[in-house]
């Protein structure tokens, strides 16, 4: 995994973390006040959104391929959309700051205030409505590192760890590298994409040898040709 995609995703992450969560409480102080009598439906999956997405990401964190993502990144996405459609149709266009001393029943025949209940409404209905957008977002952006991928010869891409996807401009599978001039990994006492010992150009075209020959092997997979000197009497 390159450090930029590693540090992104783990920020993305992180806030649907945060996000999720605030929406949980919410959720869970409606089931508290109102359950079973009032919006029960709404109330119970408004509980079940986060704490699925929550869990589903503790998962994933850890332990990922492109393809499970996207279908992650995906189900949840639509999910997040029918929260915050849901949500817009229970409290709609309502002005919170107008509902002063209005009360709605919560359960065991009780009254709460309708102007705290709108309030924590309109906080879900924005987190849903953004959490959506940030599924889509990530859904596209995984789209586009897999097909990049794919173009440095990755075709399996798809069922690799998702520590392989790089990000925009760098290579698939290595630490920190990128696209741009196709630096790779190289060992010590070797020059990139040679053999130990092998002189390079500060352009980084290799000096043939005198009385040797330059053989170049294309790599496989998207890994780095393999370039060798040979001598001419063999």
């Amino acid at each position: 995994m390159t450090v930029r995609f590693g540090n992104n995703r783990l920020g993305f992450y992180i806030l649907t973390f945060i996000l999720s969560g605030t929406v949980l409480g919410l959720a869970a102080n409606f089931a508290n006040v109102f359950l079973p009598d009032y919006r029960r439906d709404f109330t119970i999956f408004s509980l079940i959104v986060p704490s699925l997405t929550i869990l589903t990401f503790l998962m994933t964190l850890q332990w990922a391929q492109p393809r499970s993502e996207a279908i992650v990144l995906f189900v949840l996405g639509i999910l997040w959309l029918t929260m915050g459609a849901w949500s817009t149709d229970v409290i709609g266009n309502t002005q919170c700051d107008g509902l002063g001393g209005q009360q709605i029943p919560s359960k065991n025949n009780g009254q709460t205030s309708y102007k705290s209940y709108c309030y924590e409404m309109k906080v879900i209905q924005a987190f849903s409505w953004a959490l959506f957008i940030m599924f889509v977002i990530a859904f596209f952006i995984l789209l586009q590192l897999v097909s990049q991928a794919e173009r440095f010869g990755r075709y399996d891409i798809w069922q690799e760890p998702i520590r392989e996807l790089p990000w925009f401009g760098e290579m698939p599978g290595y630490y920190n590298t990128n696209t741009q001039g196709m630096h790779y990994p190289q060992s010590p006492g070797m020059g990139p994409g040679m053999g130990p010992g092998h002189p390079y150009y500060p352009g980084g075209m290799p000096m043939t040898q005198p009385g040797h020959s330059i053989v170049i092997q294309p790599g496989m997979n998207g890994a780095p040709p393999t370039i060798t000197q040979v001598p001419l009497s063999a």
